[in-house]
């Protein structure tokens, strides 16, 4: 797995021995990035961009975007085994000014609002199996850490039927291979 684009671009990551993770693929990495800067409908700017890597795993989507200039990224993974990647990956591409790490549980860091300001994109990438993306929008309204124009992206199965609450918008939907990614915002 390599940074696709920007002041990175071509470093490779370190990757889980594992398959405690789901890597993002670089197919799949590139296509979302692609919408992200290119898509009438979105049209994101990463420079000073404040961005949310939930379910971080080795750290793919977050360090993409430092390399395309953002701000900040702070990484949520729980496994203690998986942050020690995300660490050495941080490290070797120098990012560490950029970044906060947390090993937790990404609904109790939420709860807790440990953001010193709003984010403007939050990347969730959950195990497929896992049947919370509704309360976990939630959660993130409740605690208003979103930026008015933030956008959400969810990385599911394409299989999934996801329950999603109304005040959520779905921007843009595309599959790729088994993944599903689901672009959106907030209506406050």
């Amino acid at each position: 797995m390599r940074i696709i684009a920007g002041k990175l671009k071509g470093y490779t990551l370190h990757l889980p021995q594992n398959k405690i993770t789901r890597p993002l693929k670089d197919l799949v990495r590139e296509s979302i990035f692609n919408l992200l800067i290119h898509s009438n409908k979105i049209a994101f700017r990463f420079e000073k961009s404040n961005i949310l890597d939930l379910y971080a795993g080795s750290g793919s989507f977050g360090l993409e975007c430092i390399s395309r200039g953002t701000k900040n990224v702070i990484f949520i993974e729980k496994s203690k085994d998986i942050v020690k990647i995300l660490e050495k990956n941080v490290q070797k591409l120098k990012a560490k000014e950029n970044t906060n790490i947390f090993c937790s549980d990404a609904f109790n860091l939420i709860k807790k609002n440990i953001f010193k300001s709003k984010l403007n994109l939050i990347f969730c990438d959950p195990p497929f199996q896992d049947k919370n993306i509704e309360k976990l929008i939630e959660l993130i309204f409740n605690k208003n850490i979103l930026d008015k124009k933030g956008i959400i992206i969810l990385h599911r199965n394409k299989t999934t039927k996801e329950k999603l609450p109304d005040y959520f918008e779905i921007i843009e939907q595309r599959t790729y291979g088994i993944s599903k990614i689901i672009f959106g915002r907030i209506l406050f």
